[in-house]
């Protein structure tokens, strides 16, 4: 799985948990079995949409462990491994590259301002550890990214610098110049649930990293507009959007509404949320429950016309 390439969906997998509070793994097979069913590309964990703050270190471990193990194969798994401290994320990536993983994401230490020449040398210590790519992740909201300069420097020094995670708005000509600058080198993955996925699509992003709930319908979209099909996924993309804005209005929030669906489609035993978390009001679980349905009935739709259009092709065979 070292020659990972992102070409489409790569949904985050929520951290289930059972009714003792622990983390239930019988729920991740059922997740992760869900992904590959999706026909996404790979997986990631445990990260933001993960609740990976609330994990304990060897929580994180073992989701990461458990996951390799249950994909055996049929999908890269890549694993996020978020810290301030470089030396620690260095040593638990090189562990997890040896277990099986097939990249490593780890997200911009902002828990104090760095300059861009101290964000490369703790980048520079993690990509030394290890040889399979690396996913940087920059969640900054309300501030700015690493610059096109940092790219080029870090990517020259490792080449297996092969990825950068955005999330946020009007990101269109920084996707073009990174391609344009690194020749394609460096692909720019869209985060924020793929809110912005049909134009950044156009701009030349390599994949979406959303939540697991919508990631089947995502992919199918993703297909039909990577092959000029614009209208299509249009259609298909504006019935999943109500769900993903109302479910990004907070991080917290998200991760009800995800778990919600989840459990609606079949694929997640226990909605638990780990403390801290906030307490959704009434009014706000019906209008989930809502949209989470409009989805499933997307998804209903779309089951049917691709067994259609399986039987079709059989029948031209």
């Amino acid at each position: 799985m070292s020659k990972l390439e992102i070409d489409g969906i790569v949904p985050i997998v929520p951290t289930p948990f059972g009714k003792d509070g622990g983390v239930d793994f019988g729920d991740l097979e059922k997740l992760l079995n869900f992904a590959v069913q999706s026909a996404v590309c790979a997986v990631c964990l445990p990260a933001y949409a993960s609740e990976f703050y609330k994990l304990t270190e060897q929580e994180r471990r073992e989701l990461v462990l458990r996951a390799i193990s249950i994909m055996g194969g049929r999908l890269p798994v890549i694993a996020q491994v978020n810290h301030v401290s470089a030396r620690f994320v260095a040593e638990m990536a090189r562990e997890l590259e040896a277990a099986g993983a097939a990249a490593i994401s780890v997200a911009v230490p902002r828990v104090f301002a760095l300059p861009e020449i101290d964000l490369l040398r703790y980048f520079g210590t993690i990509l030394s550890a290890i040889s399979i790519p690396l996913v940087i992740q920059d969640f900054n909201p309300g501030g700015g990214t690493v610059s096109l300069n940092f790219l080029k420097t870090l990517h020259s020094h490792h080449n297996h610098f092969r990825y950068l995670k955005l999330e946020e708005p009007l990101m269109s000509a920084k996707v073009q110049a990174i391609r344009e600058e690194t020749g394609g080198a460096i692909g720019v993955v869209d985060g924020w649930g793929g809110t912005y996925m049909l134009e950044l699509i156009e701009a030349g992003i390599c994949g979406v990293m959303p939540g697991l709930g919508v990631s089947d319908l995502l992919q199918i979209i993703w297909t039909h507009a990577r092959a000029g099909r614009k209208d299509d996924a249009y259609e298909l993309f504006q019935g999943v959007l109500p769900q993903i804005s109302n479910s990004l209005q907070s991080l917290e929030f998200f991760h009800h509404a995800e778990k919600a669906l989840l459990a609606s489609r079949g694929v997640l035993t226990n909605t638990s949320v780990r403390d801290a978390t906030l307490t959704v009001d009434e009014i706000d679980r019906k209008h989930i429950k809502f949209l989470n349905d409009k989805v499933i009935h997307l998804a209903k739709i779309e089951e049917v016309r691709l067994k259609n259009q399986d039987a079709s092709t059989r029948v031209r065979i």
